[in-house]
């Protein structure tokens, strides 16, 4: 089979297109005909080699797919070869063929289409299990949300907005506040040219919103906590801008709030967690109160210009790998 190989971290031309041996599944585990993978920023981590976890190279990336079953390993029930799928693979997706554990294998409702089904799982279930799972969103509630017009922002504005909550978005690129916007934020601040503490403020009238949500890190994470009330709650889920300011209990302190760091992948170590935040992001694809919009689709040979893309900061949406156009 072919896939994107990253023999070494680095630059756009690290990828090498090119035959790998095909995986197998082994007990517990599904093996799928990929027909979409996402394209995460933790994706151009792992090219680059700054992803904060370890890696070994040779690496192929991709950690959500939709395609169908072709084989499945020892002990798997629930699933037949041909099965429409969605999965968060253990090898990669970056590829024509993945497994994937069974307890993050789903089968796609046949309403959804498999391109929306790739696109969904990192982003959106970042989004769910952050509002849902880790603070607990509820109508009346304001949140403040970094870069509204990304991936995980947008999802997190629709479902924001479906609990009942008042969103505040940021962003950093001219343009991109029109995503959150379209999808009920009500007020975007370009980080270039306003105070997003004083808009916070004045929207509460100065006690500051009940949850912020941060993927960039820095200075932008570092003045977040003058954005959020006494007891609030703050999620920090990147540092795209860079490292924050290291005592965050220093930072915490004075309004007694709570900070969490997330990872999704603690939430993929929790079958039961995984499986309910699955349900409930399909449950809001089905009502349409939740979409997830999809820029571009990239064939394999074309990886390179997909990271492009991502890295230029002016996608408001998803990429996609496609193996099935």
């Amino acid at each position: 089979m072919r896939a994107a190989v990253v023999d070494s971290p680095g630059g756009l031309g690290a990828f090498a297109v090119r035959a790998v041996p095909e995986p197998a599944p082994g007990p517990g585990e599904v093996l799928i005909e990929t027909a979409y993978c996402g394209c995460n920023w933790a994706d151009i981590q792992r090219r680059m080699g700054t992803y904060p976890h370890p890696i070994t190279y040779p690496h192929i990336m991709g950690r959500e797919v939709s395609g169908t079953v072709s084989a499945l390993g020892e002990g798997v029930g629930g699933l037949a070869v041909g099965d429409r799928v969605i999965a968060i693979p253990s090898t990669g997706g970056y590829a024509e063929r993945c497994v994937a554990p069974m307890a993050l294998v789903t089968k796609l409702p046949s309403a959804i289409p498999l391109d929306v089904g790739a696109a969904f799982q990192v982003q959106a279930l970042t989004a769910h299990h952050m509002l849902h799972t880790v603070h607990g969103t509820e109508a009346g509630q304001v949140v403040l949300l970094h870069a509204a017009g990304g991936g995980v922002g947008l999802a997190a504005t629709q479902l924001a907005v479906r609990a009942g909550a008042t969103v505040i978005g940021t962003v950093g690129t001219p343009g991109k506040e029109t995503g959150p916007l379209h999808y009920g934020a009500a007020r975007v601040v370009n980080l270039g040219r306003e105070d997003f503490v004083a808009t916070a403020l004045a929207m509460t009238a100065g006690v500051g919103v009940d949850l912020a949500i941060d993927s960039l890190g820095a200075a932008t994470l570092d003045r977040t906590f003058d954005a959020v009330r006494l007891l609030g709650h703050i999620i920090n889920i990147g540092e795209a801008e860079g490292t924050p300011y290291a005592n965050i209990r220093e930072r915490i302190l004075p309004r007694s709030q709570t900070f969490t760091r997330f990872s999704l992948g603690h939430v993929m170590a929790r079958p039961d967690l995984w499986a309910s935040g699955v349900r409930a992001v399909l449950a809001a694809l089905a009502d349409g109160t939740l979409e997830i919009p999809i820029v571009a689709r990239f064939p394999l040979d074309d990886v390179a210009e997909m990271h492009r893309r991502l890295e230029s900061r002016h996608v408001a949406g998803k990429l996609l790998l496609s193996f099935a156009e």
